[in-house]
């Protein structure tokens, strides 16, 4: 009988003992948690900061882009006022161009199967 008693409280200790490192796993794990919900907060903010300045650095450059490509419009366009006839013949020029280019393109096609 004392050898059952003894056997009795030894698995009282083993389970004890058990439930015990069974209970500081369990805080360590919750640990874990609490510390990699840090990180990825952490993680998330600092790209959600690069994006910030990402899209920041663009829109100046996009501002500044158009800024100068207004200037040059401006520009462009006083002088298109200021000389008509330059204007006229420049317009000429690329129309012409526009006309040879196509009719090359035309006479390159006739000997194949076209479409029209």
């Amino acid at each position: 009988m004392v050898a059952t008693s003894k056997t009795q409280a030894n698995g009282t200790d083993i389970q004890a003992a058990l439930e015990g490192q069974l209970a500081e796993l369990r805080r360590e794990v919750a640990k874990l948690n609490k510390s990699l919900a840090a990180r990825g907060t952490e993680a998330f903010d600092d790209a959600l900061d690069h994006a910030d300045s990402t899209y920041r650095a663009a829109s100046a450059t996009a501002a500044k882009a158009m800024r100068h490509l207004r200037s040059q419009a401006h520009s462009v366009s006083e002088t298109a006022r200021e000389n008509p006839r330059a204007t006229t013949a420049v317009v000429a020029v690329v129309g012409v161009l526009a006309l040879l280019a196509g009719m090359a393109l035309a006479k390159s096609h006739t000997g194949r199967d076209s479409y029209w």
